[in-house]
């Protein structure tokens, strides 16, 4: 495969740009066309996700990526900067690996893919064993794009009957890893000696302020963490509202008609029981819809139901539901100070989550920037929905992507979103700088 690919490769890097850009936008322009087929086929496969959700996701997702690449220079002479006489010129990593979750086997394809061609790559995608079928049959659609553009064969490969062996072996032998699932697998890419962009966890804690709109703010927040059965690394986990508003943003959350709401402690001990196991996330919850996770803690949820609430007994250490649960299970905690708040959203990054994403609802310029300036994370996402907006949206500057790094904290190279330009080379071109006046006694400079 990695013969096969740097062969394509080689042959592809020679394309022009608006050859390169008409075969990545076919690509996602086939998602978007065949949201509802691939959607189901990765319901059917993993078992896990909304198929409503995903539909949409196939949808917004493909559209925003390419709305982000249109027009884009990322072949040839990319731009220049006549200040300092730089001339940039883009060329390509090579092959990149891209080692894809089983919570995401369609639109993390996708993105890779997308991202890996713009530059003049090659691309192969190691797919979580559930997401196999889903792989095969989209990578086989993008190569029938490529070959039907005149490219050529074995630009982009999928792995078969994948294993850790052959994972490891993928990270050994291409020129640069994306990788996107479980700590120890990212672990492992950062530890191949190859460059690699990995992501950390995420447990976004979520601040609503004093000066917000319960009801707007919760319908976001209700919106981003049931949003494909909370299986988005950016959904909200932990809800931080003012103690004197309490009562009425549990309310609030219950008149969304898709609440349903908890404070009784052997109930809340029952779903912690069943979301983690001797303090590890069970993964037979993950995904699930939320009547599913409340049969299983031995409480009869109806079908219309797509969140479940719970008071938690404390902010980070002090209760195990402040951690991340990728399942449509959150918590909710009262605050006294703004400043109360913040510590008890860092409280809970500390114990996972560390340089991820959080969010808030307010309208105080003050407060936003404090939150900015106090917590480790990469991405502050403010009064949006996060699960669907920290990943970029058409509604604020993120850069869209499937791939959120959370630099230093989380283990990652990179505190941004991934994007196309982390996989491309560029060779900077630099000429004398013209009528540039240096200071004839060079210690002026310290003055």
């Amino acid at each position: 495969m990695i013969a096969n690919g740097r062969e394509a490769q080689r042959i592809f890097e020679t394309f022009p740009q608006q050859k390169v850009d008409l075969i990545v936008r076919e690509i996602g322009k086939f998602v978007y066309d065949n949201a509802e087929l691939l959607s189901q086929m990765a319901i059917d496969d993993t078992g896990i996700g909304n198929l409503e959700d995903k539909i949409i996701k196939c949808k917004i997702k493909s559209t925003i990526i390419w709305n982000s690449l249109k027009g884009k220079k990322s072949r040839g002479i990319i731009g220049e900067d006549t200040a300092r006489e730089l001339i940039f010129v883009a060329k390509p990593i090579g092959i990149v690996g891209c080692v894809t979750p089983v919570t995401n086997p369609v639109v993390t394809p996708m993105c890779n893919a997308m991202f890996a061609l713009k530059c003049g790559n090659a691309v192969i995608i190691a797919p979580h064993p559930k997401g196999q079928r889903c792989a095969d049959f989209l990578c086989s659609a993008f190569e029938n794009i490529v070959l039907r553009h005149g490219g050529p064969e074995n630009l982009i490969q999928v792995v078969q009957n994948g294993s850790l062996d052959k994972t490891k072996e993928l990270m050994r032998s291409v020129d640069v890893i994306v990788a996107t699932g479980g700590r120890a697998m990212v672990e492992s890419a950062y530890s191949s000696g190859k460059p690699a962009f990995g992501v950390g966890p995420g447990n976004v804690p979520v601040i609503i302020d004093r000066d917000v709109d319960l009801n707007e703010a919760i319908g976001k927040i209700v919106t981003g963490a049931a949003f494909d059965n909370s299986l988005i690394c950016s959904h909200e986990q932990c809800v931080l509202v003012p103690a004197e508003k309490y009562d009425d943003a549990v309310q609030a959350f219950i008149d969304t008609g898709k609440v349903w709401y908890s404070a009784d402690a052997d109930v809340t001990e029952a779903f912690r029981k069943t979301v983690f196991h001797e303090g590890k996330l069970n993964p037979e919850v993950i995904g699930l819809p939320a009547w599913r996770v409340g049969a299983a803690a031995g409480v009869s949820l109806s079908e219309s139901v797509r969140l479940i609430l719970l008071k938690a007994d404390g902010a980070g250490d002090a209760d195990i539901l402040c951690k991340e649960k990728l399942s449509p299970v959150i918590c909710i905690l009262p605050y006294d100070s703004f400043e109360d708040a913040l510590s008890m959203a860092q409280a809970n990054l500390e114990v996972e989550g560390k340089g991820h994403s959080a969010a808030i609802h307010s309208n105080n310029e003050e407060h936003l920037r404090a939150a900015g300036l106090k917590l480790t994370v990469s991405r502050l996402v403010v009064n949006q929905s996060s699960s669907t907006s920290a990943g970029g949206s058409f509604l604020n500057g993120f850069a869209p992507t499937t791939t959120l790094g959370c630099g230093s904290w989380g283990g990652n190279s990179i505190s941004e979103n991934l994007n196309y330009t982390h996989l491309m080379n560029v060779s900077n071109i630099g000429k004398v700088i013209k009528n540039l006046s240096i200071p004839s006694n060079l210690a002026e400079i310290w003055d």
